[in-house]
C-alpha cells in the first residue's frame, strides 16, 4: 500500500506541530522521519492511523484520505510499534501476539501457526518463548514481540515510532540488523520515527527531515549525506561523510552525487522510490 501526506497542518494550542506537510511513500518503502525533538515527526505519523486528526489537508492510504475511512478498519490495516512495546502483563508472549487475530475472529490453528511463525521470524523460538510472560523478558526480547504482534494480521504497513530507543546501543544494532531482515522478507510499506541519524541512515530507503513542524528534506541516507542546505549539514553533523561512507559501498561513495536542497531533489533515491514534494 502506498501512503501520502496532502498539505496536511496541526496546532496543538499555539504552537504548529505539522506545517503543510507533502509527502508520498511509496509501496514497500521503508522511509525514516527525523528531526529535532518537537519538529512534528510523531504527529505525521500518528496522522495515518487517525491517533491524530489533521485540522487541514488529508493523508490518503492506497489513495483513500483516511477520514473516510472509519478507525478501526483503517488500524486493522496498519501496524504500529512504538518505544513503550506495550505488551500486555498478564497474557504470554503467544497471547500478546495472538491479541488481533483473535479479535478478527481467525481460526485457532491459524492464531497458533501464525504465532509460531512469527516468533520464530522475530529470533524467539516459539517452543521457549511462547508461554513466556512480559516481566521475564528482556527489553530486545520485548521489542521483538511489539513487532511480530504488529506484523500478526499481516498488515501491509507498519508504523513505528522509536521503537529501539529505549534498548542499550548493543542491542538496538542487533534489533535494527533483524528488523532489516525481516523487511527484506515482507516488503511492507514502512514508516519509521527516529532521533538517531545513525539509525535513521542504516534502516532508511529514504530519510524525511522535519524542522519546526515542516519537511526540510528527503532523499536517500547517501545523497542526504552528501550535499544538504545550512539546517541540514548543521543536523548530520561534521563527520557526515564518514556516516555515507559506513552506509554506501566504494563504488557508490566514489560516484557522483546528485545535488539536492531543502525546496527539492533531483532523480530518485536510492531504493528508486520518488522524492516527497515540501
Amino acid at each position: 500500500m502506498t501512503l501520502e501526506w496532502q498539505n496536511a497542518c496541526k496546532t496543538f494550542t499555539d504552537k504548529k506541530a505539522v506545517d503543510n506537510l507533502s509527502l508520498e511513500v511509496s509501496e514497500g518503502e521503508l522511509l525514516v522521519l527525523i528531526g529535532p525533538s518537537g519538529c512534528g515527526k510523531t504527529t505525521s505519523l500518528k496522522m495515518i492511523n487517525r491517533l491524530v486528526q489533521p485540522d487541514s489537508g488529508a493523508v490518503f492510504v492506497n489513495g483513500r484520505d483516511v477520514s473516510e475511512v472509519p478507525a478501526t478498519e483503517l488500524r486493522r490495516h496498519i501496524g504500529y510499534v512504538i518505544q513503550q512495546v506495550g505488551l500486555f502483563p498478564h497474557m504470554s508472549v503467544a497471547d500478546n501476539v495472538a491479541a488481533v487475530p483473535r479479535l478478527l475472529k481467525w481460526e485457532k490453528d491459524r492464531i497458533d501457526d501464525r504465532v509460531k511463525e512469527l516468533l520464530n521470524l522475530v529470533g524467539l523460538p516459539a517452543d521457549e518463548f511462547a508461554d513466556a510472560w512480559p516481566s521475564r523478558l528482556s527489553g530486545g526480547e520485548a521489542q521483538r514481540v511489539g513487532v511480530a504482534r504488529a506484523l500478526a494480521a499481516d498488515p501491509p504497513i507498519l508504523l513505528m515510532d522509536e521503537p529501539f530507543g529505549a534498548v542499550d546501543p548493543l542491542t538496538r544494532e542487533v534489533l535494527q540488523r533483524e528488523f532489516l531482515r525481516i523487511q527484506s522478507t515482507l516488503g511492507k510499506t514502512v514508516v519509521f520515527v527516529t532521533h538517531d541519524l545513525d539509525e535513521a541512515i542504516r534502516l532508511g530507503d529514504r530519510i524525511a527531515v522535519m524542522n519546526e513542524g515542516r519537511l526540510a528534506a528527503v532523499a536517500a541516507p547517501g545523497e542526504l549525506l552528501l550535499n544538504a542546505d545550512p539546517f541540514i549539514r548543521d543536523f548530520t553533523g561534521e563527520d557526515r561523510a564518514l556516516r555515507r561512507l559506513a552506509r554506501l559501498s566504494v563504488g557508490a561513495a566514489i560516484g557522483e552525487a546528485t545535488p539536492i536542497t531543502a525546496a527539492g531533489f533531483s532523480g530518485g533515491g536510492e531504493s528508486g522510490a520518488p522524492a516527497g514534494s515540501v
